[in-house]
């Protein structure tokens, strides 16, 4: 399997949350990492608190000319490019019979579409090192939450985006798969306005009983899984849950929960 050490890395979305630990994860382990974000005092703050191996960009991916400057700056930092990882996203919700189109439409560009973009822009580059893309699914495919329906669309669209650029690059030697996180606290469901700080992961840990493992899981956790995709050379369309087991769906069973031993 690779090493981290000496690649050249992109992250999108890395401001904070999965993105971010994900960068200090890959840093701390002797990668250069670049990563965006489209608020450019917080993806600067977020590049120096990890040193000179990290660079951060102030770009927005659903734009082609902040795409193209993105990769150049990584390529700059990095020398290469050995890994993208398509990690920015955005949350809608809502009933269907209330939907917005226009929303609707943003939240696929987000997830979907300008992650295909920027993979496309990034395949030579990844071609020429033997590289790796490593999307960001979603448990909301696993479980259905009444509610959320354009987020798990654009989940699944992913996923399956992984699985045909997985074929369709192979022959590149690129590696294409993608993570499936379950609870973890980030920032998605406060950029979308559904919640503040204290609520979001309030409502995370309350759901720490539905995880086989029993507890919400950590940024560095979801880093390391997405650390072994970046390096692990014989591995490609693949869906890994990283979810302490809450894509399991556990549910208490009366008749055994309520069951008097004899």
């Amino acid at each position: 399997m690779k090493s981290l050490e000496g690649m050249s890395i992109l992250i999108t979305g890395g401001g904070s949350g999965i993105g971010l630990g994900t960068a200090q994860y890959c840093v701390n382990r002797g990668a250069k990492v670049t990563i965006c974000g489209r608020r450019a005092d917080k993806i600067e703050a977020a590049a120096a608190s990890l040193g000179s191996q990290c660079r951060g960009v102030a770009a927005d991916i659903t734009v082609a000319c902040d795409r193209e400057n993105l990769l150049a700056v990584a390529l700059e930092h990095g020398g290469q490019l050995d890994a993208l990882v398509n990690n920015a996203g955005n949350m809608y919700r809502g009933a269907i019979t209330e939907l917005d189109e226009q929303e609707l439409q943003d939240v696929f560009h987000t997830n979907v579409i300008a992650a295909m973009m920027l993979t496309g822009l990034c395949t030579p580059h990844l071609a020429e090192r033997g590289g790796a893309v490593v999307f960001v699914g979603s448990i909301h495919t696993r479980r259905a939450f009444p509610g959320a329906s354009p987020y798990a669309a654009t989940k699944a669209a992913v996923q399956g985006l992984t699985r045909v650029l997985a074929a369709e690059l192979g022959q590149q030697k690129i590696r294409v798969n993608c993570l499936l996180p379950g609870a973890v606290f980030t920032e998605i469901n406060q950029r979308a306005g559904l919640m503040d700080d204290e609520t979001a992961l309030q409502r995370l840990q309350g759901m720490s009983d539905l995880h086989a493992l029993g507890r919400i899981g950590t940024t560095e956790e979801i880093a390391e899984a997405m650390a072994y995709l970046m390096c692990a050379e014989w591995v490609t369309g693949a869906m890994i849950d990283i979810d302490g087991g809450l894509g399991l769906g556990i549910t208490a069973d009366p008749a055994i929960t309520n069951r008097k031993e004899q």
